[in-house]
């Protein structure tokens, strides 16, 4: 048995890391659930985000958090910008060329950071970067319980504006029933391009909190992106309690299996789950048999 001053930190340390990767899948399975097609720009959007989060501190001096007000809008319209502008005139209304055309994006992406930024990696200071908190037997870095605190934050207002505003009803009926909110006279496209926006607006979010105590480089989203889509798989398609539980577990396994195997080894028991929950349920914990 692990001693619980080893054990507790550890736990507390995935539940702080979950929190963000439940951030970065909600934004996944907000495209899935309305839009019914993988993103596999995700993890390249996430990239870009963090980049700017970077150049913000850099170049300007902004601190990561104050970044919330920047680029929560800027990731908005670049999401919106995608969908109506390149997405939906590229794809012909075909799900399957939608899977091309986003996976196209992420290469482009992915190479333009490298055009302009090379493959270093990169981080920024700040004053708080090396802080800790001391609770109970356990020293937290004090910008992931930020990155705690505000994940859970913007995970709330999300899922205050799709189940309460108006834009949330219009986006759970095109959901539902595509041509159904169409002939209700719901501009389908528009809702399309809002559900994007959305999802790379968490995106804008998790980057800001995730940079005072991460880095970023060309291929750091592709990390990230693995395991958002095993959450969204692990807690159900479509699903934000889902999504919002299996981030925090995913997170608690990540930790956990650092502790045990190795921080090389560590996320080995996330995919142990994402196979078995793709044989035993693989409509996840919280999804709707088809």
């Amino acid at each position: 048995m692990l001693d619980f001053n080893i054990l507790f930190p550890s736990v507390l340390n995935g539940i702080t890391t979950g929190a963000v990767y439940a951030l970065i899948a909600l934004g996944l399975t907000l495209i899935y659930g309305v839009l019914h097609i993988i993103n596999f720009a995700h993890g390249a959007s996430l990239m870009v985000a963090l980049y700017g989060v970077y150049m913000l501190k850099q170049h300007f001096g902004v601190d990561p958090y104050m970044a919330l007000p920047i680029m929560v809008p800027a990731m908005f319209v670049l999401g919106y910008a995608l969908q109506r502008g390149v997405i939906n005139r590229a794809s012909h209304g075909k799900d399957e060329n939608i899977l091309l055309v986003t996976l196209g994006i992420s290469i482009v992406l992915e190479n333009l950071a490298l055009l302009f930024f090379k493959s270093d990696t990169r981080t920024i200071e700040t004053a708080y970067t090396l802080t800790t908190v001391e609770i109970g037997p356990a020293f937290i870095a004090l910008p992931k319980l930020v990155s705690f605190a505000g994940a859970l934050v913007v995970s709330a207002v999300l899922l205050l504006i799709v189940q309460k505003t108006d834009l949330g009803r219009a986006i759970r009926a095109v959901s539902k029933e595509k041509q159904g909110a169409r002939l209700m006279g719901i501009d389908v496209d528009h809702v399309y391009a809002m559900c994007f926006g959305l999802g790379l607006a968490s995106l804008g979010a998790a980057a800001c909190f995730l940079m005072p105590a991460y880095y970023v480089n060309p291929q750091v989203g592709n990390g990230f992106v693995l395991v958002a889509f095993t959450i969204v798989v692990l807690g159900g398609m479509g699903s934000f309690a889902g999504a919002l539980l299996g981030g925090l577990l995913i997170g608690v396994v990540e930790s956990l299996g650092g502790l045990l195997l190795g921080e090389s080894l560590g996320q080995v028991g996330i995919f142990v789950i994402f196979i078995a929950v793709l044989l035993l349920r693989p409509q996840g914990f919280f999804g709707a048999k088809a």
